[in-house]
């Protein structure tokens, strides 16, 4: 028979408590406790101490404005950084460029992290521009043909897919040196991208198409469509596995779903309880959409009435199970990597168990902020460990 070793508590309860209750009951002769007492110590002290372990994990959100059209009196301009592990405190103010013509911050169009490069992306109308996330300097600024749009940017961290400024095509970018490797032309006015979690397709949304375009990024061609929606695709998410794709469009205060393997749609759900109405920004009654990490919930923007409605989409039924009041019009929702947080565009910070708005964010002034351009970063001291996404894409089980 292998004998197998003690564990130190297992040692601890045979030696050094029976061996102190003796003592303290004075069952042990006067000569005896001296020796015992000495043999326990010694004994017990030959245990493994157990190593303190210091985390050194740090969650940050970064936020790109001015990121709600190029409005200043909603952060300002630049990149800024808050402490989610802190109440969402506000750190500190990342200089960047995208300027215009006539030296004006441009709008914010899109933000993605590369751990590969580990450099922070951020495109505007006119150019994209890549910041190292360890120095906080700028990379480099690049100005691209037909201007820029929401991008997406590989799993691996080496490939951006960048659409023109509601033009006609996505340049296929490296994203170490911002050169174009390649487009891929639908005319449809290019919009909004989203990468598959598997890095084997892309997927693009343009704002005058009812078919969201999936494209094979080996060959970098055309694989399939998915479609007819009922209008013009909006915003839009998929879940991990790429089966589902959760769709705004035009004139719908609600969402479609379509079936990402046989390019059909198959469900249109529509806002109950709530009416539609003008809308300052985008010209969707919903722009705005984002499933839960582990794929349960589907949380869309209500612009008119500013508030997010919640879906459970785990049963075979779509249920609207919940309504949060928000403290302006959202244009953009995304999740923490954890799914403990949704953050809409609006700044408000959501507790996504209690469905409670827990803060907002605020500047270095006090003033609050907006964006629809945000990301999550976590870092193991000063190694990039993890990225989240603009998108509020699903994570699966992970």
């Amino acid at each position: 028979m292998v004998g197998r070793r003690l564990s130190d508590k297992k040692i601890y309860h045979i030696i050094a408590i029976p061996i102190s209750i003796l003592v303290m009951k004075n069952y042990l002769p006067g000569k005896f406790k001296s020796v015992l007492i000495l043999f326990a110590i010694t004994c017990c002290s030959s245990i493994s101490p157990r190593p303190i372990v210091v985390s050194t994990l740090q969650h940050y959100l970064y936020v790109a404005v001015p990121g709600v059209r190029n409005l200043l009196q909603y952060g300002g301009h630049g990149l800024l950084v808050f402490d989610m592990d802190n109440g969402f405190k506000f750190i500190k103010r990342i200089p960047t460029g995208g300027l215009d013509d006539k030296g004006q911050p441009s709008n914010v169009k899109g933000i993605a992290v590369s751990l590969y490069t580990h450099c922070i992306y951020i495109s505007t109308i006119k150019s994209m521009l890549c910041l190292d996330l360890l120095t906080e300097k700028l990379v480099w600024e690049k100005f691209y043909d037909d201007g820029c749009d929401r991008m997406s940017i590989s799993p691996d961290g080496k490939t951006i897919y960048l659409p023109s400024f509601e033009g006609p095509d996505w340049k296929v970018v490296d994203a170490k040196t911002g050169n174009v490797l390649n487009r891929i032309v639908l005319n449809s006015h290019s919009h909004n991208t989203v990468y598959g979690q598997d890095g084997k397709k892309v997927y693009l949304e343009g704002l005058k198409s009812q078919y969201l375009t999936v494209v094979n990024t080996a060959s970098q061609t055309i694989a399939s469509t998915v479609g007819p929606f009922a209008n013009h695709v909006r915003p839009f998410t998929i879940d991990a596995s790429q089966n589902h794709c959760y769709v705004n469009v035009d004139s719908l205060l609600g969402f479609e779903i379509g079936d990402l393997k046989t390019g059909k749609k198959i469900a249109h759900i529509e806002v109950k309880g709530f009416h539609m109405g003008d809308v300052k920004r985008h010209g969707c009654p919903s722009h705005g959409i984002a499933l839960t990490p582990i794929e349960n919930e589907i949380w869309l923007a209500d612009a008119f009435n500013e508030y997010i409605h919640i879906f459970d989409i785990s049963k075979e039924k779509i249920n609207q199970t919940g309504n949060i009041k928000l403290s302006d019009e959202p244009g953009w929702i995304t999740f923490s990597i954890d799914g403990k947080y949704a953050m809409p565009s609006t700044g408000d910070i959501i507790d996504v168990n209690k469905k409670e708005i827990i803060t907002r964010l605020k500047d270095e002034t006090g003033a609050y902020v907006q964006s629809e351009k945000m990301v999550e970063v976590q870092f193991d001291g000063t190694n990039l460990l993890k990225a989240g996404d603009q998108f509020g894409i699903g994570r699966g089980h992970q």
